[in-house]
């Protein structure tokens, strides 16, 4: 069964894409000249903040063996001693470029328009080049896509760039390369070990790495059959495929010691998003916000709000960036933020992770606008942008804070006019986002803004449940209104059909919520009960169909993932010539014909990182009995804390939940933001 959480080898997090296992293709940028204008603006700015930040600590004199080669190397490249391609080893022969690192679209809008299509003349001789290496001729458009002009020829000479194209395993790549390359090729070839090495960080960033440390990087290198794992990491960074960091780590010990540091290994991308936001996070912090409205006006609204509420207002009259934390019933404290500043005549936004989300806050302000992270970023919700591209906000509170990726943080900061506040606001015990980084959880850990803790517990049987698991007790609690209600099961095929029963008959009935507010959650896509099984069960007793267009019929429930890590839930309206059309948030979103196979799945169930964002009047967790590995705390806490007014729980894990609530933290993720914010905020860490 497939897990939401990375393994010993990095790997994809389960992120809501498709049955297959091949993730959605990245969102594209929007063809609106303002938003295009302010797009670049802001890459502009990771550029000019990248020029002018410092050189790398001198730190490392001690080190020796792989990690004091690597750290030299970087250094002399830097100096401008010696160039990339010739730091490692001076008579290695010429070799062609690296290719450019692909780099993250900006967020568009939902249904926008997918990328353009590679040329046909291009996907032709990608085809004839995959067909003579025995791979299937359905790879070239993907292939041309990702590898860009001469992706023909760049196939021929380095077969094992095949690995940059969505889904392609190593093994397919060694198969494809010994078809085209016969005996030139083995385990050790250069190429291969290059390749490996951005593959494997690549695994990792959907995991929630930002960077690998050099040891687990070497190792996982190695467990994939290259026989010199550091030589490949060598050969990657001199031709800079990857990027190499030390960072300081603790204090040296005397004055002739030196500075521990730890050798890191990256993607550019992840390192420029990592980096632009311990920027951004910094202008916020170190500058005053504007005081639009007096200092009387905030005290006021101060006190006349309750508790913890109240303190949230006095931090944000004050401070550039605020975090706050809480559960469900704590989202009326930034609720009461909100209302405040607008009274105020402030320009005063939200931003939600989904649109489920969006909906469900909105109802709680009353003036403030409401959106979703992607639609303000894109321009397709929000306030829009003034003439220089930032965000026409004075207030800026993200919801669901702990879903935010180094990449999409980035883009917010760098979004933010000098001057705005930001508050960030979430629960600390949900699952962390599927991309890179741990953005909430590192900036609690670095102390360096204001936080406020709720002091607003989620009420009733569900609230004393789920406040329990957070704090890694799984308590029996009294639900007289049937509000919490456990299902043994003994095996799959058990648990699959008393999951159907709950949905289709007994919540209905004994809880009066209807099965289309009833949401299944599930660990993972593949195994005996996972989606696709449940998926499968639930369609054939609810809406039972010939599945006309890729296996859908109209009232089908859906996610449609439109890029990795969003997943939004919908149904089938129709289809046409087209595409598939779904109902999304209110909306109507036309998904063209192949794309449907990659983006949309039925959805009656969902894994829990596909549904964090969002709530249901019911929901029923299934935890068979081969889902023990992939349960953890943060998943049981998330699953559960989905559901509104009644909560089933299928369970077949024995005493396995309650180990993994007692024993099974958030596995942890390698991240740079503590040590990039240290020097630029003062106190940060202490």
């Amino acid at each position: 069964m497939s897990t939401p959480e990375t393994p010993e080898e990095p790997r994809s997090a389960d992120d809501g894409t498709p049955a297959d296992g091949t993730p959605a293709e990245g969102a594209q940028v929007s063809e609106a000249e303002a938003e295009l204008a302010a797009q670049r603006l802001e890459r502009e700015r990771i550029e000019r903040r990248k020029a002018e930040r410092q050189g790398p600590i001198e730190a490392g004199t001690k080190l020796s063996g792989t990690a004091a080669e690597l750290l030299a190397a970087v250094r002399a490249v830097e100096s401008g001693e010696k160039p990339p391609a010739t730091v490692f080893e001076e008579a290695r022969p010429a070799r062609r470029p690296a290719p450019e690192p692909v780099r993250r679209a900006p967020v568009v809008p939902e249904g926008s328009p997918g990328p353009a299509a590679p040329a046909e003349g291009t996907v032709g001789e990608v085809r004839e080049v995959l067909t003579r290496g025995g791979a299937p001729a359905a790879l070239a458009a993907p292939a041309a896509a990702a590898l860009g002009e001469g992706s023909a020829e760049l196939l021929r000479e380095d077969p094992w760039q095949l690995l940059r194209v969505p889904g392609v395993r190593p093994e397919q790549a060694d198969g494809f390369a010994r078809a085209l390359l016969g005996g030139d090729t083995g385990p050790g070839d250069e190429r291969r070990g290059r390749a490996l090495t951005v593959w494997l960080l690549e695994q990792a960033a959907p995991a929630g790495h930002t960077a690998l440390e050099m040891a687990a990087l070497t190792e996982a290198l190695g467990r994939q059959g290259v026989p010199d794992p550091e030589d490949a990491v060598r050969n990657a960074v001199a031709e800079g495929d990857v990027l190499v960091f030390q960072d300081a780590i603790g204090e040296a010990v005397g004055e002739d010691e030196e500075q521990p540091v730890r050798v890191l290994v990256g993607l550019e991308r992840c390192a420029l998003a990592e980096e632009s936001l311990a920027d951004g996070l910094a202008r916020l912090i170190n500058s005053a916000p504007k005081q639009d409205g007096v200092a009387e006006e905030w005290e006021r609204a101060a006190a006349a709000a309750e508790g913890s509420a109240a303190d949230l207002i006095r931090a944000a009259s004050r401070h550039g960036l605020v975090l706050h934390t809480g559960g469900e019933a704590a989202l009326a404290e930034p609720a009461a933020l909100l209302d405040a500043a607008h009274g105020m005549g402030l320009r005063a936004w939200a931003a939600t992770h989904s649109p489920v989300g969006r909906e469900r806050f909105a109802s709680r302000v009353d003036g403030p606008g409401v959106a979703t992270v992607a639609g303000l970023l894109s321009g397709a919700e929000g306030p829009g942008r003034d003439p220089e591209g930032a965000l026409a906000v004075d207030l800026l509170v993200v919801l669901d804070a702990p879903q935010l990726d180094v990449e999409t943080a980035a883009l917010l900061t760098e979004s933010l006019p000098d001057g705005a506040r930001l508050v960030l606001s979430g629960d600390p015990a949900v699952l962390w986002s599927v991309g890179p980084g741990r953005v909430f959880a590192d900036l609690l850990a670095a102390r360096a803004c204001p936080q406020v803790a709720s002091r607003r517990p989620d009420p009733g049987p569900l609230g004393e449940l789920v406040s329990g698991i957070g704090v890694g007790e799984l308590l029996q609690v009294e639900a007289p209104e049937k509000e919490v209600v456990i299902v043994p099961v003994r095996d799959a095929g058990e648990a699959v059909h008393r999951t159907v029963q709950l949905v289709a008959d007994s919540v209905p009935r004994a809880i009066g919520v209807p099965a289309e507010e009833t949401q299944v959650i599930t660990p993972g896509h593949g195994g005996a009960v996972g989606t696709r099984v449940l998926n499968a069960a639930l369609k054939e007793r609810l809406n039972p169909g010939p599945g006309r267009f890729a296996g859908f019929d109209p009232g089908d429930r859906v996610a449609w993932s439109p890029a990795p890590g969003r997943v939004l839930p919908g149904r089938v309206v129709g289809a046409d010539a087209e595409g598939l059309r779904l109902d999304c948030a209110g909306g109507t979103v036309v998904v063209p014909r192949d794309r449907v196979e990659q983006t949309v799945r039925h959805g009656w169930a969902l894994t829990a990182h596909q549904a964090v964002g969002s709530r249901w009047p019911a929901a029923v967790v299934v935890l068979p009995g081969d889902a023990v590995p992939a349960l953890s705390r943060p998943w049981i806490y998330t699953a559960f804390s989905r559901a509104d007014r009644h909560l089933s729980v299928v369970h077949g894990v024995d005493q396995a939940l309650q180990r993994a609530v007692a024993e099974v933290p958030a596995k942890p993720r390698t991240t740079r933001l503590p040590v990039l914010l240290a020097p630029q905020v003062p106190g940060a860490g202490e």
